[in-house]
């Protein structure tokens, strides 16, 4: 497995040193660092999926001495390295440029809410290619947009405030269980990304 996750590292090489000048340009610029570690986190984790799309990929990754079910969690456990690789980088880079150290509860957040899309977005790339992803986030957009626009039209301010509940409460058993829910939820996209790469066929 050790080989499957250090494939991922050298494909992916020349996107994270620019995904690390991008960090770098965006807190030069003050923009929060914890959406930005967010953005950067769901990108690579797309780019990962992008970047081995062809069915002749599949083919000889599977033609190596590891089962599909390797080839899935090693996949899930290069998500939660690349993601704290991405959270790593923002807290250095923020320590340097602004001289600060950011909230763990902030960076909790920002690693929980990368990995919570990754468990709704790896299932959904095994299944489809990563095209058809952007045209998901299209109607998905277009539908928040329509429940905001005609049902709850605080919606915005409803999750801005909850953010900031989360963020101001010092109650550790808040985070716990955050931290707690995440993880159940990213073992059963594991799962369910498992049974769809079984039955795939190239």
């Amino acid at each position: 497995m050790y080989n499957l996750i250090r494939k991922d590292f050298v494909i992916q090489r020349k996107t994270l040193a620019l995904m690390m000048i991008g960090i770098a340009i965006y807190l030069f610029l003050d923009i929060s660092s914890m959406w930005v570690g967010v953005v950067f986190g769901i990108v690579i984790v797309v780019n990962t999926f992008a970047l081995e799309e062809k069915a002749s990929v599949h083919k000889f990754i599977n033609s190596m001495p590891y089962t599909r079910r390797e080839v899935v969690q090693s996949r899930y456990v290069v998500v939660l390295l690349f993601t704290l690789l991405v959270a790593t980088v923002i807290f250095m880079g923020n320590l340097v440029i602004h001289r600060e150290l950011i909230d763990w509860k902030d960076m909790l957040i920002m690693c929980s809410m990368v990995i919570l899309a990754a468990s709704f977005i790896m299932p959904f790339c095994y299944k489809f290619k990563s095209n058809y992803l952007l045209i998901s986030s299209v109607i998905a957009f277009a539908s928040y947009f329509v429940v905001v626009t005609l049902f709850v039209p605080n919606l915005n301010d409803y999750i801005r405030e909850l953010m900031n509940v989360i963020l101001s409460s010092d109650r550790f058993f808040i985070y716990l269980f955050l931290a707690v829910v995440v993880s159940f939820i990213y073992g059963l996209s594991g799962v369910l990304s498992t049974r769809i790469y079984h039955k795939k066929i190239f």
